[in-house]
């Protein structure tokens, strides 16, 4: 960086799949960065680089001006943020907290109102992309909470994403990756039901995507997983049982908003069958498991 006055203390809490390859991004960008992860050993490769250990969530939060977290599931953020001696007990007033775990909405409402009172802003910033556009930094990231404090954290979150859209107040980034998550939900099911498709007729299902991925089924999931599923490659970019986390997160949200959404619903009963058989480990792509048998196999 050219300047010392941009280089902050910044704080990572959760050094899993994703949050490795954006804490060093962080590291990167010249901050001085202090980290913390439950398994101790999966931020070794970053404190060799420079980054300072700390071993709680809450002492990297009284060491840091800026903190990210990317941990597992709500309960995790929960208990991370609002547990005792946890990240908004011990953060420095002033300080601004982003959560970039896929979380609940009304967990992050909560979060925020409670550091509030602290001083503490908080920004609830869930992201899309997966383990490719964290190695990249081509994340696309969902931000809810006060402008303000969005203000502040935009250029660190310029060294992890590209797509950074500030949504709403408290709430908002979750709603939105949500949404994300809704729509992947069911393109997971039609691009497994058309690579079936495809084999049953007899057609090279490789030749077939060749053509239907530059028109309008194109996606993601069509043109990057359908390979994948072809070549029974299902190591994971992100995890079926932190997708199917998501989907429960999505459908709670959706009842308590009185919207039935049934195409999620069997997405979710579909993935959740797939966790059952052992699977629940590998990427989501390893939905086409369930339609192996009807596709040549």
């Amino acid at each position: 960086m050219n300047s010392t006055d941009s280089r902050k203390k910044v704080g990572f809490v959760g050094l899993g799949i994703m949050g490795r390859s954006m804490a060093g991004h962080i590291l990167d960008g010249g901050h001085e960065l202090h980290v913390y992860n439950r398994t101790k050993g999966k931020g070794a490769e970053l404190v060799a680089r420079g980054a300072v250990w700390h071993d709680s969530a809450g002492e990297v939060a009284a060491a840091c001006d800026i903190l990210v977290t990317i941990v597992g599931y709500p309960k995790d953020v929960e208990e991370t943020y609002l547990g005792a001696g946890g990240i908004v007990e011990r953060a420095k007033a002033g300080a601004v907290l982003i959560d970039m775990t896929t979380s609940s909405p009304t967990l992050a409402v909560e979060i925020a109102a409670k550091a509030a009172q602290k001083g503490v802003r908080t920004l609830d910033a869930p992201v899309s992309g997966g383990d490719v556009g964290a190695k990249a930094g081509k994340l696309s990231i969902m931000v809810g909470g006060d402008e303000a404090a969005f203000n502040v954290a935009l250029p660190l979150l310029r060294l992890m994403g590209e797509n950074i859209v500030l949504q709403g107040g408290p709430g908002a980034g979750q709603h939105t990756k949500m949404s994300n998550q809704i729509a992947i939900a069911s393109t997971m099911i039609a691009v497994s039901e058309s690579l079936a498709y495809a084999k049953a007729s007899g057609l090279d299902a490789g030749r077939v995507l060749s053509s239907i991925g530059t028109g309008a089924a194109s996606s993601f999931a069509l043109n990057v997983l359908g390979p994948k599923m072809l070549a029974d490659d299902y190591a994971p970019g992100f995890y079926v049982h932190h997708f199917i986390k998501d989907m429960s997160i999505a459908i709670a949200e959706a009842e308590r908003m009185k919207l039935d959404l049934p195409g999620l619903a069997l997405a979710k009963r579909l993935y959740e069958t797939l966790a059952s058989s052992g699977f629940g480990e590998e990427g989501t792509q390893a939905i086409y498991r369930l339609y192996e048998q009807h596709a040549g196999k």
